[in-house]
């Protein structure tokens, strides 16, 4: 067994940072909350970065460039790519690899983060979950293998000018709502609050809104197709991460662009999909037919 000492020489301490400032900002942004408030300035560039940079990832990083589950233009690629980098989940050839990775070895040795592989009881459980939520990502640099998940991304022009730049996108993400608030507020302190807001804030809550997936989408939730894993659809995660907590529903069809396959799952990034099909800037846009899915869903005795 490796010593103690080992390990911690392993551990990536960039994903460290970038999950703390996060953290920081977010308990900064709610201290504030006191002697300052909260305008409707902050709220707005709050929601717009979240669904920008959360759609970067859903839309982005995952249905497009991880499953290919539509076409599109490079320019558009190049738009996703750039909105996914700056929710700050890393560069989309890491993101990539780790995500198949998962799906080749879903709750079962070499899965980069199941809560439920080889764990028993409720303390593993609980150490299953917070390494499935966080604590795989300090490790996750040491196993990846690019050539074997990533090979097409890596002949890509497009990732590869997206990746150039990725500093570029992160740093926008973060002073881009800075600068807006303070234009709006005319004021150090709206700058201030847009940062903060718009920038760490945001950040932090995409950031664990799409960590649940790996975490809570695998311990709790409904399974309405049956799967070689233990991936659960969670109505909660479906509506916060814009459709990717319908996992159950995304394990049992990798490839499909939408997650929520009933009308009432809601799913914002099967909209936003279906509205680049309508305006012509996506095609080959992958479903599974109601045949399909009922033949799948029968099996779920």
């Amino acid at each position: 067994m490796e010593s103690v000492t080992v390990v911690r020489k392993r551990v990536d301490y960039l994903v460290l940072l970038v999950s703390i400032v996060p953290l920081l900002g977010f308990a900064v942004a709610i201290w504030l909350l006191w002697p300052w408030g909260f305008d409707l300035t902050s709220l707005v560039l709050f929601l717009v970065f979240y669904v920008l940079s959360a759609l970067g990832i859903t839309v982005g990083y995952h249905r497009l460039f991880t499953h290919s589950s539509f076409k599109t233009y490079p320019a558009v690629k190049f738009l996703f790519g750039i909105l996914g980098s700056m929710a700050v989940e890393g560069r989309i050839v890491d993101w990539v690899s780790d995500h198949r990775k998962h799906h080749q070895c879903s709750d079962d040795e070499g899965d980069p983060h199941s809560p439920v592989f080889g764990r028993v009881g409720i303390w593993q459980r609980f150490a299953g979950f917070i390494h499935a939520h966080y604590g795989w990502l300090l490790f996750a640099g040491k196993s990846r293998d690019r050539n074997r998940y990533v090979s097409d991304l890596l002949q890509d022009k497009v990732v590869a000018a997206v990746d150039r730049l990725f500093l570029v996108w992160v740093l926008g993400g973060l002073l881009l709502p800075g600068v807006i608030g303070g234009f709006v507020a005319y004021s150090w302190r709206g700058a201030l609050l847009g940062f903060l807001w718009g920038g760490l804030a945001r950040m932090f809550l995409v950031h664990h809104v799409t960590w649940s997936t790996n975490s809570i989408c695998h311990m709790f939730g409904t399974r309405p197709f049956r799967s070689q894993d233990d991936s659960r659809n969670n109505s909660v995660v479906g509506i916060l991460a814009l459709g990717e907590g319908w996992h159950n529903n995304h394990h049992a069809f990798p490839k499909s662009a939408r997650h929520g396959l009933s009308w009432w799952q809601f799913d914002l990034s099967w909209i936003v999909i279906r509205l680049l099909k309508i305006c012509r800037l996506a095609w080959d846009v992958y479903t599974p037919s109601k045949w399909a899915i009922e033949a799948k869903r029968a099996t779920a005795a």
